[in-house]
């Protein structure tokens, strides 16, 4: 590198030589930024193979898939029709069962989880009272 230099040096001169150094330098990016490229372009090129790989054997595997299930179905229809060909191998009809009817004829009406009897011994209020209806309830009687 070092002869290089005094070559340059003694043939381009010393006055021009920063300007040459520069656009040498300028080209060897420009070259290197090239075969950058020229490489991710290969390597692209090369993942775009395998995915076209990889493409075409899940697809063969789907139309493998795909052909079993088709033969595994038309199997099946062939035994449905034998078994429902033979009227002396049919099965027996169910029991009829009777029609559900909901238990609650009050459905919509909300129950609590504490029993009436239990909230009547221990005496908790089982009814709203109004203000007007508590106040009557609870004021003292005239005798008159």
């Amino acid at each position: 590198m070092a002869l290089i230099g005094a070559v340059a040096l003694i043939v381009i001169g010393p006055e021009k030589l920063p300007r040459v150094a520069r656009t040498v330098g300028t080209l060897l990016g420009k070259a290197q930024r090239y075969v950058n490229d020229v490489k991710a372009e290969v390597n692209r090129s090369m993942e775009l193979d395998e995915l076209k790989k990889m493409k075409e054997t899940v697809e063969s595997a789907a139309r493998d898939v795909e052909s079993s299930v088709h033969g595994a179905t038309s199997d099946f229809e062939k035994q449905w029709q034998e078994a429902t060909a033979n009227e002396h191998t049919a099965l027996p009809e169910p029991p009829a069962f009777p029609e559900y009817k909901h238990p609650k004829k009050k459905w919509r009406l909300k129950q609590g989880a504490v029993p009436q009897w239990y909230k009547a011994r221990s005496g908790v209020r089982t009814k709203a009272l109004s203000g007007a209806a508590r106040v009557a309830k609870y004021r003292p009687h005239k005798f008159t």
